[in-house]
């Protein structure tokens, strides 16, 4: 038998309508042969805090193996796993075509809907709730100015309060809100497309997701104006959430719902010849990868998948293909660029840092090491500390890094490696945080 797989691997669809799936006796039985082979191997030990909570359990049973472990015992290490993907990704030598079969983030989540079932998550009212980001955006985007400051970390009357109501630790930074989201800012700014750039002819549909429509509109403005150097044509699409806050508490079920909404909402675009461009990682990586393993007989998902660039991605296309727009100035002072989990988990190579290698005299340097932050898991009380001691290691490179500029293609992971980086013990540098590398190469234009 092999000892790990050279090949790459592969991923086979969710049988997540078949009973068997949420079977208790079944999934047990998965977990327990997963589990073993994991506790055998262990080079998973500093991904997540999964990994060291599975091996806590069988090291401190009678035997020293996993068939003493109880299987109420498994929570919590299921409850660690914020589905980054990295350990299937570029840790696991076990993965398909490998004959062991292993896929811990996708068992995982069949746990979480196997609870959901059967009503035994511990996922509230509150935590669901939070997974609303369309709505949550729109009523909070009403009253912004009062949503960010009753959100502030330095706020002592209204963070222990929300702390209570949903479980939000008080001290995680949380995204602001904006009054204009960016489909509405779309509607009266569209950038005029240089029809003098190599990539003129090209069409865009900009998946504008729940964090750029609400939380962040620069993000995409930048995006836009970007691709309009370069002789692309946009527009802003956002038929709703691409559901990746329900996939994390394993409500399979909706996120099908809203793959097959927003697959069939951007079907036309596709027809009329439009590049599918999203603008954060954690989406492209639902549109590209994980739809299709929900849906995988969903013609229009399938179609959408093989259409999606991540934005980063889209931007290295262009140069590869065309050549990219002049114009651009040297930005002093370097970037410590993250690589986003999600990012990674699209198996397309670095291209957050490729991007940014297009600028003249850019001085990048990589972090690949995870920020902790999980989504919505690292905010959360109990998930907080744990979340800044597992991106403790990036956040100590970003600072060692020597640069000026602090930039991650999730903006999540990027304010949260801030906030580890302000822990750190001795001088800590200035660094300025940008939320998307794609917001430097708008300033590198003049265009932000």
């Amino acid at each position: 038998m092999r000892e790990g797989s050279l090949e790459a691997p592969t991923r086979h669809p969710l049988d997540w309508q078949n009973p068997d799936f949420t079977d208790p006796e079944k999934l047990d039985a998965e977990l327990r042969r997963v589990f073993d082979i994991c506790h055998g191997c262990r080079r998973c030990f500093n991904l997540c805090d999964s990994f060291p909570r599975l091996f806590d359990l069988v090291d401190a049973s009678p035997t020293g193996e996993l068939d003493e472990v109880k299987s109420a015992d498994f929570k919590p290490v299921v409850d660690a796993c914020t589905l980054c993907d990295m350990c299937y990704m570029t840790k696991c030598p076990y993965v398909p075509p490998h004959e062991f079969n292993l896929d811990f983030p996708h068992l995982m989540l069949r746990y979480r809907m196997a609870e959901r079932q059967a009503g035994t998550s511990g996922v509230g009212f509150a935590a669901r709730q939070l997974t609303e980001t369309d709505r949550n955006g729109k009523l909070a985007g009403i009253v912004a100015p009062i949503a960010n400051w009753a959100s502030k970390t330095d706020n002592t009357l209204t963070r222990p309060l929300l702390e209570k109501a949903t479980g939000i630790d008080r001290a995680a930074d949380l995204p602001k809100f904006h009054g204009r989201t960016f489909v509405s800012r779309a509607k009266g700014e569209v950038p005029a497309v240089n029809a003098e750039a190599p990539a003129f002819g090209r069409k865009a549909a900009l998946y504008a997701t729940c964090f750029v429509n609400y939380n962040n509109p620069d993000i995409g403005a930048a995006a836009r104006a970007v691709l309009a150097r370069n002789g692309v044509a946009t527009e802003v699409v956002y038929p709703g959430c691409c559901g990746m806050p329900q996939l994390e508490q394993g409500d399979i079920a909706r996120v099908a719902d809203k793959a097959r909404k927003v697959a069939a909402a951007m079907k036309p675009w596709i027809d009329q010849g439009h590049d599918i461009v999203a603008l954060t990682p954690s989406c492209a990586l639902m549109l590209k990868f994980e739809w299709p393993l929900i849906l995988p007989g969903d013609a229009d998902v399938r179609r959408l998948a093989d259409a999606t660039f991540d934005i980063t991605e889209y931007v290295v296309d262009i140069a590869r293909k065309e050549g990219i727009a002049p114009g651009m100035q040297a930005l002093p002072g370097g970037v410590a660029l993250h690589l986003a989990c999600h990012a990674r988990a699209q198996n397309m190579g670095a291209k957050g840092a490729e991007m940014l290698r297009l600028m003249p005299g850019a001085a990048v340097s990589v972090i690949e090491r995870c920020s902790g932050h999980g989504g919505s898991w690292g905010v959360m009380k109990g998930n907080f500390e744990t979340a800044l001691k597992v991106g403790k290691p990036a956040a100590r490179q970003a600072a060692k890094s020597g640069k000026q500029f602090l930039a991650s293609e999730c903006p999540l992971a990027g304010t949260h490696l801030k906030q580890g980086i302000e822990r750190l013990e001795g001088d800590v540098p200035e660094i300025e945080l940008v939320a998307h590398p794609i917001l430097l190469m708008a300033r590198a234009y003049g265009l932000a």
